[in-house]
This record gives structure tokens, sequence and C-alpha cells, in this order.
């Protein structure tokens, strides 16, 4: 809100400034630079010249670009605008002559020795020319700031996108893992102590690190990649020995601000399609910062009855993971998702550039 405030009193501020120096060049510096003694009637006419210039730019500012020309009425605006600049020449042609501003011109310039050919013209030409160009300039300046609102819309959509979406996944975390946990570490109270009150401790910091510390869009690295081993941690306990899970977490030296939730939809579906009851299988995650650059590599095995494609990988879909990191990090992002027929592997790798490693 502070923004758009800031924005508008620019925009009034430009148009104020503007008008001051069209005022300027007006009514002090055409006039001075001809070095003639002008009767007053002429520099009523300059101020009307220019309360005409303000009415035909701001008329097309408000009236014919947005209810014209962006309904896509081109020939109408066009129409319109003939009109208007037509009418702007004759309304001060009609001036000229209720001040006698002619007469009176001819005789200033008689008492600098110039004699003036007489033109009888039904309108100002000049004023018309200069209409036009008054027209052209508002109309640029119209659809540029039309575009940048646009802009600013879609931008402020795709942000609320990115909310949900970030909303999304944590409802897609929510019911599929922590009531399946909580049901491995009430099996695991009978058995193992320890082991039980370790798994809740992750759990809760976990449900923590979900509900708050992801609530402003941004957190540290260094938390996103203790949420990332706290979900493996847990996930291994649903695990049999038939699956090696291996994470090679990156050495943080000066932490970062990333968006949350960027790295567990593919981490997520590691496990989802590179387990099984019977095989044994591995899933490798290897995250390293190198040069400001976070990079992540995530592999599994592949099983026949888990085929995957490509564009089904991720946990909400590789259509919206990838358009989530077009909105958050374009231009600074590198996705592939692919299978290895060779080693037997599904193979996700991401990068992202960094602001400051």
């Amino acid at each position: 809100m502070i923004a758009l405030k800031s924005r508008s009193y620019i925009t009034v501020l430009l148009h104020v400034l503007l008008w001051t120096v069209f005022a300027f060049i007006l009514l002090f510096y055409l006039p001075f630079s001809w070095n003639i003694r002008f009767p007053p009637e002429f520099w009523m006419k300059q101020a009307f010249i220019l309360a005409v210039l303000v009415l035909v730019f701001y008329f097309n500012s408000y009236i014919l670009v947005p209810k014209v020309l962006l309904k896509n009425d081109n020939l109408l605006f066009v129409l319109f605008v003939v009109i208007l600049c037509l009418l702007a020449g004759a309304a001060v042609k009609e001036v000229d002559h209720l001040l006698s501003l002619p007469q009176l011109m001819e005789k200033a310039f008689l008492e600098i020795g110039i004699i003036k050919p007489k033109r009888e013209e039904s309108i100002d030409v000049f004023q018309v020319m200069v209409s036009f160009a008054t027209i052209g300039i508002s109309t640029s300046v119209t659809l540029i700031q039309t575009w940048q609102v646009d802009k600013q819309s879609r931008e402020a959509l795709e942000k609320e996108k990115i909310v949900s979406e970030l909303s999304y996944l944590k409802s897609q975390i929510n019911p599929h893992f922590f009531f399946n946990t909580l049901n491995n570490i009430y099996a695991l109270t009978h058995v193992d102590v320890e082991t039980s009150r370790s798994a809740l401790h992750k759990l809760s910091r976990m449900m923590r690190y979900l509900l708050y510390d992801t609530q402003a869009g941004i957190t540290p690295l260094s938390k996103e990649i203790s949420f990332i081993a706290d979900y493996m941690e847990l996930m291994k306990l649903r695990l049999h020995d038939t699956t090696i899970v291996n994470f090679v977490a990156p050495v943080i030296v000066n932490d970062v601000q990333i968006a949350p939730m960027l790295f567990l939809p593919y981490i997520e579906n590691a496990f989802k399609h590179g387990v099984s009851t019977t095989l044994p299988s591995v899933i490798a995650i290897e995250m390293k910062i190198e040069d400001h650059v976070l990079s992540m590599t995530v592999r599994n095995t592949i099983f026949s009855d888990h085929t995957v494609t490509a564009d089904e990988y991720g946990g909400i879909g590789l259509t919206n993971t990838k358009r989530r990191l077009d909105l958050l990090y374009p231009g600074r992002h590198t996705f592939s998702a692919v299978k290895a027929d060779d080693t037997n592997e599904f193979i996700v790798n991401l990068t992202l550039m960094l602001d400051n490693a």
C-alpha cells in the first residue's frame, strides 16, 4: 500500500513538472526569443493554448484511451482524435478573433520593422499539430501506465498462486505423512522408547516449521535442510531393510533465505516411487553449495510397478512445481527429471542461484 502511494505521488509530481516545463516554453521561452513587445492579449492566448493542451491530454488519457482504444475500437479512436484536434485548432482560432490578436500582433511586428503576410485561416494549423503531438504523448503514457498496472496485478495474482501452492504442499504432506508417522511411533513405544522419543521430537519440530517458519514465504536454508533431514529420518521408520537411504547435506557457511518447500516434492516422490517391500532399492539425495549455486540431485531405483513418467514426477505435478520455480527464481534455476535406463534410476537435478551464500 505504501509503495502504491509512493508511486502515485511520483506520477503526480512528474505531471506537474512536465506541465511546468510546457508552460515555461509557451509563456516565456518562445515569446522572449522573438524580442517583441507583446500585447496582454497574446499572454491570454498562450495561457488558453496551455489550458487546451491540458484538456486534450487528460481527455484522451482518461476517456478516449481506456473507453475507446483499449476496447479495440481503433477506427473510432482515430476519428475522435482527429475531431478533438480540429476542435482545439478551431477554439484557438476563435480566441484569436475574440481578442483581435491578428491586428495587435501585426502592429507589434511593425514596431520592429517586420511586415508579416496576412493569412486568413478558419483553423489554427499549428495548434492542430501540437494537439496531435500531445495526444501521442498522452496515449503512450497511458498505455505504459496501464501495462504497469496490469503487470502488477499479474504479479500479485502469481504471488497468490505461490501461496496457495505452498498451502497445497503442506496439505499434501500432512495427511499422508504425519498420521502414518504417528502410528509408527506408537508401535515403537512398545519396543524402543528412546527411538520413539527422538521420532516424536523430530515430528514436533517439522510441524512447528510448517505452521510457523514458512508463513513469511521465505525461510533460512539451514531450517529447510533440517526439515528435509527430519522428514527422511521419519520415513526410514516405515522402510524395510531392503531400502538404503543416503543423504548428503550441504555445508552452509553463510545462511541464506530461500522459498520454503521447494525440494520436498522431489524427495517425497523418491520415497513414493523408489521403495519396494521385496526388492533392494536405493534412495540417494545429495545437496551442495558451490559458487553461490545450490544444487540437489535425487536418485531412486525404478520398479516396474512404480513406473512414473517425467511429466508426472513431483508431489503436486511437474507443471506446478516448475511454475513455482519460474515465479520464485526466474532465470535463476535449472531443472531436469530423467530416467537412466543403464542404472535403472530416476534422477532429478535442481539448481538454484542464491543471492548470497
